[in-house]
């Protein structure tokens, strides 16, 4: 059953209806209702057309989130094969809510990383909704320095609204963990490409995505703090949450504007949750197109290649 976010109200009461109706003919065979369920699908489909053809920031936070949208594991077992996750850091624990390990993409060798948020509450709750502990880096630090050394391509996939900002993640070193997993992305000498498949929250996101290429699906989100926590420092409102997203100019438009992302991936109309084959598959051939471009390039040139990208972020929306 699919969940309806606030915006998608008229939307629910019309596909509500066309159900209703057909769930009538099926309880009475000689009920003709056909058409009238037929009419009321095309009036769903026509306004769920017109709901999403413009969506403000607000709208595309509340997409990122929407429980039903595909997380990290669905991509990996769609797009890879021969998945063999890899635990631990080495020092302290298994975050879960920092899943990864070898696979391959279109049969070729790779290392994937992502943020995983799970999908339903106990799962959730097990993976901590995605936000990582300082464990949760020094494993992907552990997985980015293995495939560096065996010469794979790198692919992390992004989805969290922060790193977790409790106090044994800060006794940990939470800050410290983040800082030197960029520094990994910064300097390993494979090609690291970044998906942001949901949320891309704060240095929790940036730790994972400091890559030669950045996409981001046609409704994603990626920002230095959330709306609600930006409206209230600024507001000292969280109510406030759809000005500060319309500031923050988080949405994957606007940071393609400003080189921040270099590719955005559509989504199925509707958003990810409604069709998550046809999010596979876009997300499968920007994949795909993102290592073609990459691939036979040397260490150095990649490297470089990644750092100045990241100097010349921003210079071409502030010219403008």
């Amino acid at each position: 059953m699919t969940q309806y976010m606030d915006f998608e109200k008229p939307l629910a009461e019309i596909e509500g209806k066309a159900e209703e109706l057909r769930a009538l003919a099926r309880a009475n065979e000689e009920a003709d209702l056909t058409d009238e369920a037929a009419a009321l699908d095309a009036k769903a489909a026509q306004l769920l057309i017109d709901l999403y053809k413009d969506l403000t920031p607000w709208r595309k936070c509340q997409v990122a989130r929407h429980p039903e949208r595909p997380h990290c594991r669905d991509y990996i077992d769609a797009l890879f094969t021969e998945y063999t996750p890899l635990a631990g850091d080495r020092n302290f624990a298994d975050d879960l809510a920092v899943m990864g390990g070898l696979a391959r993409f279109n049969d070729q060798p790779v290392m994937v990383i992502g943020h995983e948020k799970g999908s339903n509450t106990k799962a959730r709750i097990a993976h901590n909704f995605g936000m990582a502990r300082p464990e949760g880096y020094r494993k992907a630090i552990r997985l980015m320095e293995m495939a560096g050394r065996f010469g794979l391509p790198v692919v992390t996939l992004v989805d969290t609204a922060g790193a977790y900002p409790g106090k044994g993640a800060e006794e940990r070193g939470q800050s410290e963990a983040i800082a030197r997993s960029t520094e990994m992305c910064l300097k390993i000498g494979v090609p690291l490409i970044s998906i942001i498949i949901g949320e891309g929250g704060s240095g929790g996101a940036v730790a994972f995505a400091t890559a030669n290429r950045v996409a981001m699906l046609e409704h994603s989100v990626y920002s230095v703090i959330s709306p609600e926590g930006c409206a209230s420092i600024l507001w000292k409102d969280a109510e406030k949450m759809r000005e500060a997203a319309e500031a923050l100019r988080l949405t994957a438009q606007n940071l393609k504007e400003l080189a921040v992302v270099d590719k955005i991936i559509p989504e199925p109309l509707g958003g990810a949750h409604r069709n998550a084959e046809a999010a596979f598959e876009a997300v499968r051939g920007a994949l795909a197109d993102m290592l073609t471009e990459l691939d036979g390039k040397d260490a150095a040139a990649l490297i470089k290649d990644r750092r100045q990208k990241f100097l010349d972020i921003g210079s071409k929306g502030l010219a403008a």
